[in-house]
């Protein structure tokens, strides 16, 4: 059965610094929901606090209703139904698929029969009954990983908790591997806090994603809202391709502060001091959208396959664009934005 949890005002300091400052999430129950940020925003520490393996200093964490730390109670991580798996896996290197999903159910006290219907559902939903007899170095990676996430299963888990789960896998199979654990957590209905520093994996995974800036949630949305939206100029910056341009938003158009004689125009912007956002994406001929042009020169080009990122001087500030062809590095370039994608910033 998955479970519904808060986490609020968590605060943890940790040497002087703040970790956590009075961070609020609440999670659905069946709901996955990513957190990314930059290194020492607090994703790992919020994880291993939710888990139990750290104390907050403050704030409370409720799952399904019942309280599981505040300062007058806490719950052990042992009686959270919690599972975590961990970015090395950490399996038993001397034991038997079997033995490694075994041993913790051992430990609980679990009868020998209920321990035995238990892997055998977890290495079935993981496939992998054919392995269960293995060590862990006959497995590559990915089984590994695999294994890592059926002894999860098998704990029968209320939440499950990720952190950086697949980097340590090459890119070919971390999106095989991250479709298969996602269609196996779905599958089973729990619910799931995934921390990752790949922003393209967080968007794939996850029903929301919270933004973490410096112990607190910039934003948390759906992966498309956070794309399309951005909740001020870091979520933007964050997120990742993204070109973020200083200027002016007035009467309806935004003036490009480094070259005032270019500005284009906007939809529904409110006047002021702020940044364009610009997606790679977005770029057209400068014929589609003639009142929202810019100019620049080619600074930059790298081929991707299905189309060009390249790197435009605006005269001061620089945007990627994908473009269908590999223009000259030092050529002119003009192109437009559909006013309706011109997202303006005010911070």
């Amino acid at each position: 059965m998955s479970v519904a949890l808060t986490c609020s005002a968590i605060t943890k300091n940790l040497g002087g610094r703040t970790i956590l400052s009075r961070l609020d999430l609440s999670v659905a129950a069946g709901e996955v929901v990513s957190l990314i940020g930059a290194s020492g925003s607090g994703k790992t520490t919020l994880l291993r606090i939710i888990a139990g393996l750290n104390d907050p200093d403050d704030g409370v964490i409720v799952l399904n209703g019942r309280t599981v730390w505040s300062r007058e109670e806490a719950i052990p991580a042992e009686r959270r139904r919690i599972g975590m798996v961990f970015q090395d896996y950490a399996l038993w290197p001397h034991m038997t698929i079997e033995r490694n999903l075994a041993f913790g159910l051992k430990a609980q006290g679990i009868a020998e029969d209920e321990i035995h219907r238990r892997i055998d559902h977890a290495l079935e939903v993981a496939r992998l009954g054919d392995f269960r007899q293995r060590h862990p170095s006959e497995l590559s990676g990915g089984q590994q990983q695999r294994v890592a996430i059926a002894r999860c299963l098998a704990a029968r888990p209320a939440l499950m908790l990720f952190d950086e789960p697949l980097s340590n896998l090459d890119a070919a199979l971390r999106e095989d591997m991250r479709v298969e654990m996602m269609d196996l957590v779905r599958q089973e209905g729990i619910t799931v806090i995934y921390v990752t520093h790949d922003q393209a994996e967080a968007m794939a995974v996850s029903d929301r994603v919270a933004v973490m800036r410096e112990g607190r949630i910039a934003q948390l949305d759906t992966p498309q809202r956070i794309y399309d939206v951005p909740a001020d100029s870091f979520v933007a910056g964050f997120i990742g391709g993204f070109s973020l341009i200083a200027g002016r938003q007035e009467n309806g158009r935004f003036h490009i502060a480094a070259h005032e004689d270019q500005a284009i125009e906007t939809a529904g912007a409110a006047p002021g001091q702020g940044f364009l956002v610009v997606r790679p994406e977005d770029a057209r001929p400068a014929a589609i959208h003639p009142s929202a042009c810019l100019h620049g020169a080619v600074v930059s080009r790298a081929f991707q396959g299905r189309c060009w990122r390249l790197g435009i001087d605006l005269g001061g500030p620089r945007v990627k664009l994908d473009w269908p062809d590999g223009l000259a590095l030092g050529s002119r370039f003009e192109f437009s934005l559909p006013p309706s994608r011109c997202v303006v910033l005010s911070s």
